[in-house]
């Protein structure tokens, strides 16, 4: 800075202030770039859309490189969120670059919840950030931002309306992140159609209330630049990481049977627009928006729940102290009253346990007690049947022994007359 008169604005007056020499805080904003480039900058990017629409074929062909991925398929049960990050290096500037895709978005025949874990993955994105901040020892300059800064949200090339799906996402994500909604493969259709597309997409999404990222206008060095892309939202695209031989340069582009459609070329789709305004000229705003605007709106809601307030009931300063006393009375409160409850609860089971053992008890005793009855009653059947069985057994042997007994006696009477019949017969003989 020369040694010039600096006039400082003090009310509707002036104050001049001679400078004896040069200062030189003129050099700050070099030591901003200075510092931001050797620590390098981090961009988080979302690509929502159905398989088969060509995120990973668009992200190849933003960065002008490879990315390494598996291919996905149609056949995941549920949606799943596939996060990347690569190290990209620019000239001097260094770039972490995550790119996170929704693996199975649109596949299952249930749509219903398809938007579920994608705002589950934004939020828990910025509850890491929280906790880093909440912190006593804190090292945010060397923590590694891994919140979404732009969300490309693929519309499929029908030409007709955005399905419900897409509606109900977005209207889901609008408040949690930045949302530019591009045509994917607009080569699809043809230009009347793409453009009448165009105004569909843009009145469904106003009828709606859904809101999509706006290029900022209050920077007067892109105003003009940005206003004009704001009118050619949504951005009809294609990828390609294919180069052919198009005159005399290797360009991008992708072959058909009927002619070449040129990826960089204005005429033929906006892809150029969508990195101009996605990498080269809104980048930064994009990360500003997400801290002051979707993080801040988090962190605010995330903060209230917690029972943090900024100002107390009587408009005074807000007390961090006595906020957490109170929270940690009230905590404590719950608690107590949740044990009693339990303890009542358990007290009261007890009791009905207790009842219920009492009175299988007592069934059991009424069914041991007819059991002994009914087994006395048959003791008793069993020896009254043994009692009369003896009877008839000594009836039996005292007949049997009568019979013997006269056998015996009949036998022997016979004998007798035997020998005397045998005694006369001999005498006859002699005679």
């Amino acid at each position: 800075m020369a040694a010039t008169d600096i006039a400082r604005q003090v009310g509707e007056g002036c104050r001049t202030v001679p400078l004896a020499g040069h200062v030189g805080f003129d050099s700050l904003p070099d030591q901003l770039v200075n510092k931001s480039v050797s620590q390098g900058f981090c961009f988080n990017i979302l690509c929502v859309g159905e398989t088969g629409l060509g995120k990973s074929t668009l992200m190849d062909t933003l960065f002008n490189t490879k990315f390494e991925g598996e291919p996905a398929t149609h056949t995941q049960p549920g949606v799943q969120l596939r996060s990347n990050t690569y190290d990209l290096q620019e000239s001097n500037v260094g770039l972490k670059l995550t790119i996170v895709s929704t693996v199975g978005f649109g596949d299952q025949i249930n749509k219903e919840d398809s938007y579920k874990p994608i705002v589950e993955f934004i939020d828990a994105q910025f509850e890491a950030y929280l906790q880093e901040e909440l912190k006593i020892r804190r090292v945010l300059h060397a923590y590694h931002d891994s919140r979404i800064h732009a969300c490309l949200y693929f519309i499929a090339p029908t030409g007709h309306s955005l399905k419900s799906l897409d509606l109900v996402t977005m209207k889901k994500l609008d408040s949690k992140v930045n949302i530019i909604p591009i045509i994917a493969k607009s080569d699809a259709i043809s230009k009347s159609e793409l453009t009448k597309f165009k105004i569909k997409i843009t009145s469904e999404l106003v009828s709606n209330g859904v809101q999509i990222y706006q290029f900022p206008t209050d920077d007067e060095s892109v105003a003009e630049i940005n206003g004009t892309m704001n009118a050619h939202l949504p951005f009809a695209v294609i990828g390609s990481t294919e180069e052919l031989k198009i005159g005399n340069k290797m360009m991008k582009a992708r072959q058909y049977p009927w002619g070449t459609v040129q990826v960089e070329n204005e005429a033929h789709c906006d892809f150029v627009k969508l990195r101009e305004m996605l990498i080269r000229v809104n980048m930064e705003d994009l990360r500003e928006q997400t801290h002051s605007r979707h993080y801040e709106l988090y962190r605010r809601c995330k903060l209230e729940e917690m029972g943090f307030q900024d100002t107390d009931p009587d408009s005074k300063p807000f007390s961090l102290q006595e906020t957490y006393e109170a929270k940690r009375n009230e905590f404590l409160g719950e608690l107590q009253k949740k044990e009693e409850e339990m303890r009542q609860m358990f007290v009261q089971r007890v009791k009905e346990k207790e009842a219920e053992l009492k009175e299988a008890e007592k069934e059991l005793h009424e069914k041991f007690d007819r059991l002994k009855k009914l087994h006395q009653d048959e003791k008793k059947k069993l020896e009254d049947k043994k009692k009369s069985l003896d009877d008839e057994v000594n009836a039996f042997k005292q007949r049997k022994t009568a019979a013997e007994l006269l056998q015996s006696q009949g036998s022997q009477a016979g004998g007798s007359q035997t020998l005397k019949r045998d005694k006369e017969k001999k005498n006859l003989g002699f005679l």
